[in-house]
């Protein structure tokens, strides 16, 4: 069964940085997708970054140039470096999986590309 756990959460100043973490287990395909998404308090899940097999970034225009995805295959762990954060980034940042290859999109992700999901982790920005 594919497991996800983020890590990297907290608070900080506007302006500051994080980095959050996600490794996945029980991985049935070597080949996978991985991405990351927010939801602030009263608003959608947002997806926001996303990472392919081959190494190929994409990003929703509201972090472009401020965050950034990577990936460390040989440990099942994806990245998500946030810097130059705004009070407006403050949400609960979940990461999921698509497992099997998939053809890079040039688009923000969706929750209907991913099958599997984290628990979600907490960044607050203070201004």
């Amino acid at each position: 069964q594919v497991q996800l756990a983020e890590s990297g959460g907290g608070s900080v100043n506007s302006g500051g940085s994080l980095r959050l973490s996600c490794t996945g287990s029980g991985y049935t395909y070597s080949a996978f997708t991985m991405g990351w998404f927010r939801q602030a308090p009263g608003k959608e899940r947002e997806g926001i970054a996303a990472i392919f097999s081959d190494g190929t970034p994409t990003y929703a225009d509201s972090v472009k140039g401020r965050f950034t995805i990577s990936r460390d295959a040989t440990k099942n762990t994806v990245y998500l470096q946030l810097d130059n954060l705004k009070p407006e980034d403050t949400a609960v940042y979940t990461c999921a999986t698509r497992q099997g290859y998939s053809t890079p999109w040039r688009r923000a992700p969706r929750i209907t590309d991913f099958d599997y999901w984290g628990q979600g982790i907490q960044v607050t920005v203070s201004s």
